[in-house]
């Protein structure tokens, strides 16, 4: 039997002479014949640049023409990009003053009853001015706690030297 070179790997196999006549043969498995049939292209995953294959229709039907290999590439690259303004449900960002905090990680423990339960954490606005969500103007309250500071003027009084 002659030896033939498979077109899409170069590996060589043996090939039946009766193949070669009729034009088959060119493949050593079922493998690269399927790799022949792609009509799509490889293309890199944005977020972490292995290459994946993509169809034609996946290549014609992307508006972000940026490709992926898995969706947790896909979901990294949109919770970077689609973030604060960006995002759909933005409002104003009056309320993102817990992220606030975690990013400049602030020890998360309630500042009065020193709690450290994080389903309990609230923030409170020191100045109580919701729109004022600087650094300063903020602290880690339990849902206790932070009742009790809005509603006693004693527990205010006391919040205000644990500040100190």
């Amino acid at each position: 039997m002659p030896i033939v070179a498979c077109k899409i790997c170069s590996k060589e196999f043996y090939a039946k002479p009766f193949f070669l006549r009729n034009g088959h043969a060119k493949y050593c498995s079922d493998k690269c014949m399927r790799l022949a049939s792609r009509t799509g292209k490889v293309v890199n995953c944005h977020a972490c640049q292995k290459e994946v294959y993509k169809t034609k229709k996946a290549l014609r039907i992307s508006k972000s023409k940026t490709y992926f290999c898995t969706k947790s590439c896909q979901t990294k690259w949109r919770n970077s990009v689609f973030v604060g303004s960006k995002h759909a449900n933005w409002k104003d960002g009056s309320a993102s003053y817990r992220s606030v905090m975690l990013k400049n990680k602030i020890p998360q423990v309630c500042r009065l009853c020193m709690t450290a339960d994080l389903r309990v954490l609230a923030v409170h606005h020191i100045d109580r001015n919701r729109k004022n969500s600087s650094l300063s103007n903020l602290a880690w309250l339990c849902h206790n706690c932070h009742f009790l500071l809005h509603h006693y003027k004693d527990v205010e009084k006391k919040f205000m030297e644990a500040l100190v």
